[in-house]
């Protein structure tokens, strides 16, 4: 077999260049409706078989890591946004850990609750543009109006809370940048009285579709063991069995104080991959309700410099994100810019077990599978 470098320049279209009687290598991407113009995968065919997998990254390079330390370290906060931008509010929570750590902040109580309630709308409304993503890769237009019906509301509750509908910047250094008040804990409390028919509606329109069912049952199977060896997290790795959730295991902000469940699935295939991240939408929407009707008085910030020095030293940390476990490695020189900042991102390590995974399965099926990896090269690239 050829090396599938010999290739890169060639590609025209779809079909690059006969391998042997048999063999094909297919170009899939960038220019996808699957793939969006960030990711492309060689795929190399034995009939309707993939034998091979080649995944190619680096479309959405901006060099994150490097400008954050050029930053101020409050400058360098927005940049978390730009990374996985469909979970925004965990990229800002990432990095506001390891500095807090750092310097030995003590966070106000209803700061962290405020935190909670951001990042778990923040984690509905990605989780629903999942479920109408993967339905649309697999030609069902019906549920992706569905969600982003409720998607819609969920950015706009987000937008009235952070002032923001995407890059929110709104959890930072020693809280988040502005409370919540009584008409946005109103329409708070309208969103989830009108997303609890939405969501059986949404269960209700694709669980009971046979041909939604045979796209994603025993399609893409992963075992426990193979996750485990990438560095696999999230809902991918819960969808295999293992019941890892940072929330639960190393809780941050005030997740300690909330009472949700870790959902799983034993099957470690597509269907398990959407099934944990439907289940999930429901536990989101019984923590946003806990932290409407416990949320302590107090001040949502402490206050501090925008010029600020932490002391000398490292620390690592991480936080869950919709995709999964983001860590991040910080470096402080005691100066008001970061010495060295550098991300683990989920999307990053998910999308290294694609090789193993599309192996042996059909092409049609490789949309399916990646889509239920629910990427962000935001994150991958940076």
């Amino acid at each position: 077999m050829s090396d599938p470098k010999d290739f890169l320049t060639t590609q025209t279209g779809t079909l690059l260049e006969k391998e042997s009687e048999d063999r094909f290598w297919l170009n899939m991407g960038p220019q996808h409706p699957s793939t969006h113009g960030v990711f492309r995968i060689l795929l190399e065919t034995e009939g309707e078989i993939v034998k091979n997998v080649v995944p190619i990254i680096g479309y959405l390079h901006r060099g994150v890591e490097k400008i954050s330390e050029n930053r101020e370290w409050m400058g360098a906060l927005p940049l978390t946004d730009r990374m996985d931008y469909l979970g925004a509010m965990s990229n800002n929570m990432a990095l506001t850990l390891p500095v807090e750590e750092l310097m030995e902040l003590e966070v106000p109580r209803r700061a962290q609750w405020l935190r909670v309630l951001a990042l778990e709308t923040n984690r509905l409304a990605s989780h629903l543009l999942f479920y109408g993503t993967l339905g649309l890769d697999l030609g069902a237009l019906t549920p992706f109006f569905f969600a982003f019906r409720q998607r819609e509301i969920a950015q706009y509750l987000l937008e009235l809370l952070s002032g923001q509908r995407i890059t929110f910047n709104y959890i930072r250094y020693g809280g988040v940048r502005l409370d919540i008040t009584t008409p946005i804990e109103r329409e708070f409390r309208k969103f989830i009285t009108g997303f609890r028919p939405a969501y059986e509606e949404m269960w209700n329109l694709v669980e009971g579709n046979e041909i939604f069912r045979t796209r994603i049952i025993g399609v893409g199977k992963s075992t426990p063991e193979l996750l485990i060896k990438h560095g696999v997290t999230g809902p991918i790795l819960r969808a295999s069995g293992v019941k890892r959730d940072l929330r639960k295991d190393r809780p941050f902000a005030a997740y300690d104080e909330f009472d949700f469940d870790v959902i799983t699935h034993d099957k470690g295939d597509t269907y398990s991959r959407w099934y944990c991240r439907y289940k999930e939408m429901g536990e989101s929407l019984k923590i946003i309700e806990q932290c409407l009707d416990g949320m302590p008085d107090g001040p949502h910030i402490k206050k501090m410099p925008f010029f600020f020095k932490p002391p000398p030293g490292e620390i690592y940390s991480v936080t869950d994100t919709p995709r999964g476990d983001l860590g991040v490695y910080i470096v402080s020189d005691g100066s008001r810019f970061p010495y060295r900042v550098r991300y683990r991102a989920p999307s990053f390590c998910n999308l290294s077990v694609l090789k193993e995974l599309l192996y042996g399965t059909g092409i049609g099926d490789v949309i399916a599978i990646l889509g239920s990896f629910d990427p962000v090269f935001g994150e991958v690239d940076r």
